[in-house]
């Protein structure tokens, strides 16, 4: 079995091929719900305590690299239009709690 140490130098190895740093731009069409859910996964990933992540390699993740998927979930949102309603729901979330 990997140790997580073993797993992080995997996937930075990984992320040190030639060209990964490269853009792409990928034509994706997908439904505004599955936009709100995309965020809302993202977001979770992103903020779950370190106890809480079920993978090795979430935890190996480099910072600037968990900032761009934020990015892109906050990107994401604001193509598809939904930036207020997504607010909106985290202000309910927020006073049910």
């Amino acid at each position: 079995m990997m140790t997580t140490n073993d797993v992080a130098r995997v996937f930075d190895t990984i992320l040190s091929i030639p060209g990964m740093n490269e853009t792409v731009k990928i034509d994706l069409k997908i439904s505004r719900k599955n936009v709100l859910l995309l965020n809302h996964v993202i977001e979770r990933g992103l903020t779950a305590p370190d106890d809480e992540k079920s993978s090795i390699l979430v935890s190996a993740i480099p910072k600037e690299n968990l900032m761009d998927l934020k990015q892109l979930a906050e990107e994401c949102l604001q193509k598809a239009g939904l930036a207020e309603l997504r607010e909106k729901l985290q202000n309910l979330n927020q006073s049910g709690k």
